[in-house]
């Protein structure tokens, strides 16, 4: 009988548990084990026949209740391990949250088969250096491909892919976002010759294990194409990882472990010795100053877009006029109506873009000046007309539309702000005629409804479509030359040192929508603060300016790329409770530091800018250091001597992508 440990779904940091098991096992084997009175799942991460420093009593270790049929190779186990270590993530609870559910009757899969057409259009001389660069490479190394929106990395991505499987080589394929499988799968369907294999988050549990199954037991060379979650699924014979959007906020978890897709990717790659292309055309801060400082021969940069097409022009409407006397157009601008006629008399599609959803941000009552807020969070209620109610943008909160104030009495309540509902409201009487819909998570549930709506879109069914993130990411829209971008003075006065990167990529990618095959694509941008130095580098398309104005500015404010960071959330149902928590961990920390890391930098504690979510209070502690080593080590320190406090838990985040 052999002792195993093993690594257990278990919320709480450890180094595995010890079991008794009188079947054959392996490293990486799948198990069922007791803990406490329940069975939990668990890895297998070594085997001691005899032990040599056993320091638990040998009667109380338990049997393993059941060995299972999967064994996680050594490269999986490995990438787990470091996701695990890095992240400050328990490993069990890591892998049972990253594998999907075991089926033991999964239903049949349906695979797309690829045509292996021929390509329309033959590389450009930027298209055939990066391609030329990249191809000959089959050990781990990373590529950046650096291209303004319409360059046409696609293409790029199209040929490696093509020659990777031409030589019995899988690929796997990332992009941030669910709307974008539809355009890929169509594109890689159409011309590569194997299996295009879509994974997302709309897939059933059966076809998701069967995804799984059949990428770890078939050898055959295909394309897995999906959003964060397939970097771990295990590819025999991985030849290449491409990620496009590599920038984007959403290969970043939130819940549960706060991976990276991007750098989880980048450890995958590393482990298969494979190489990895990364392809923004607003890469990341920390890419971009990587590239250009350490990988300067493997950055390919696109400055003109593909086939003959012209950056948009770009222009800025003062929304600032308030004696338009115009009220029935709000929040549009006369002029912003004067360019929407002009583009719909030409037949044109248009793209309005708004980043909030609803009808209105907030209610408030024009008497006493109340606002309505959720019960479980700290933010006031979001309207929408169509449903004539109030929900919580954070929670599952909502109500029906409040007819007095609750505080007053008094009904004339104020709608305060504006989202995709009350633009297409507007944008419908002003255009009667024209068929205008909207393309966001409000009115898009489902990958049906999202592919339904594309299809409309591209098929000219659709005149106006308004939208929110949604639209911004790698889409190629051919008829449309005219793109509306309100609201985005919001993000740019947001409280986060990435918020002007976040507003330029935004602005870039959105923006990139306009003209992708034409000469003529325009994209208006209305705002209240025209000034903003931002805007003249958007107007310029500049390639480069915007980076190294920000680069300045991260190195003045000690933000990243020059040091890393760390968060640690504390939530608690009790706000007492908390804040005594996390100020006293804070003094804790700041001991720590004083005496034996001291190239890590505290700010903190502090609540958090929304501090009460779903009725969990939460406060922050800020970690920030030039050496790495030194930031990990404390955060270690820190959790081998937590004391727990009851009703109060703890989450560590590397590398945050918010501060607030």
């Amino acid at each position: 009988m052999n002792l195993i440990r093993v690594a257990v779904n278990f919320p709480h940091k450890n180094e595995g548990f010890h079991y008794y098991c009188d079947s054959q096992v392996v490293v990486g084997q799948l198990v069922e084990v007791p803990l406490g009175k329940r069975t939990e799942f668990g890895c297998v991460i070594s085997i001691d026949e005899k032990p040599k420093d056993l320091t638990i009593e040998e009667d109380k270790v338990r049997a393993v209740k059941e060995v299972l049929s999967i064994v996680l190779n050594a490269n999986e186990l490995a990438l787990y391990q470091w996701i695990s270590q890095y992240y400050h993530y328990p490993l069990g609870q890591l892998i049972y949250d990253c594998l999907p559910h075991f089926m033991k009757k999964p239903r049949p899969l349906e695979l797309t088969l690829g045509e292996g057409q021929d390509f329309e259009f033959e590389p450009n001389e930027d298209q055939k250096k990066a391609i030329e660069g990249i191809l000959p490479v089959n050990h781990f190394d990373r590529f950046l491909i650096h291209g303004v929106t319409g360059s046409g990395k696609t293409l790029i991505y199209l040929k490696l892919i093509q020659e990777k499987l031409k030589s019995g080589k899988s690929v796997l394929f990332l992009l941030p976002e669910i709307n974008l499988t539809p355009q890929f799968v169509a594109t890689f369907a159409k011309y590569l010759d194997g299996p295009v294999i879509s994974y997302h988050s709309e897939l059933s549990d059966s076809q998701k294990f069967q995804i799984y199954q059949m990428a770890r037991t078939n050898s055959e060379p295909m394309l897995i194409l999906g959003v964060r979650s397939s970097v771990f699924i295990p590819l025999q014979n991985l030849g290449l990882i491409i990620i496009d959007e590599e920038h984007d906020t959403s290969f970043k978890q939130d819940d549960r472990c706060p991976y990276n897709a991007r750098d989880v990717a980048s450890k995958k790659a590393q482990l298969e010795n494979v190489p990895i292309v990364l392809g923004s055309a607003t890469p990341s801060l920390e890419t971009y100053h990587h590239f250009h400082h350490l990988k300067k021969q493997n950055l390919f940069e696109l400055r003109n877009r593909a086939g003959g097409a012209y950056l948009p022009t770009i222009e800025l409407v003062d929304a600032r006029d308030k004696n338009t006397g115009e009220d029935n157009i709000w929040p549009l601008t006369p002029r912003s109506v004067e360019i929407l006629k002009e583009a719909i008399e030409r037949d044109e599609q248009v793209l309005v873009f708004v980043n909030r959803l609803g009808f209105a941000c907030y209610i408030q009552c024009r008497s006493c000046g109340e606002q309505f807020f959720c019960p479980n969070c700290s933010v006031t209620l979001r309207y929408f007309k169509r449903k004539n109610e109030l929900q919580c943008q954070h929670c599952d909160y909502k109500e029906p539309m409040i007819q007095s104030c609750h505080n007053c009495g008094c009904m004339t309540l104020i709608q305060k702000g504006f989202g995709t509902e009350k633009l297409a409201s507007v944008l419908s009487e002003l255009f009667p005629d024209k068929k205008i819909e909207r393309f966001d998570r409000d009115e898009i549930k489902t990958f049906t409804q999202l592919q339904a709506r594309l299809a409309e879109f591209h098929q000219g069914e659709i005149d106006i479509l308004v939208g929110t993130q949604m639209l911004s990411k790698g889409h190629n829209f051919e008829k449309v030359k005219l793109v509306l971008i309100l609201g985005i003075d919001n993000q740019l006065n947001f409280p986060d040192f990435r918020s002007s990167e976040r507003v330029y990529q935004t602005l870039t990618q959105v923006a990139g929508r306009a003209g992708r095959y034409s000469q003529d694509g325009r994209v208006i941008i209305q705002t209240l603060a025209p000034e903003n130095p931002l805007f003249e580098t958007i107007k310029e398309h500049s390639f480069d300016g915007f980076y190294q104005s920000e680069l300045d500015m991260r190195k003045i404010c000690q933000c990243p790329p020059f040091q890393k960071m760390a968060l640690i959330h504390f939530n608690s149902r009790f706000q007492e409770r908390v804040t005594s928590h996390v100020r006293k961990q804070g003094e804790i920390l700041r001991h720590l530091i004083e005496h034996h890391f001291p190239a890590v930098i505290i700010l903190g504690p502090r609540q958090a800018m929304v501090e009460k979510k779903m009725n969990q209070f939460s406060w922050n502690i800020l970690l920030k250091s030039t050496d790495p080593i030194q930031l990990h080590n404390l955060i270690k320190t820190f959790e081998l001597n937590y004391q727990n406090e009851n009703s109060v838990s703890y989450k560590v985040d590397i590398d945050p992508y918010t501060l607030i």
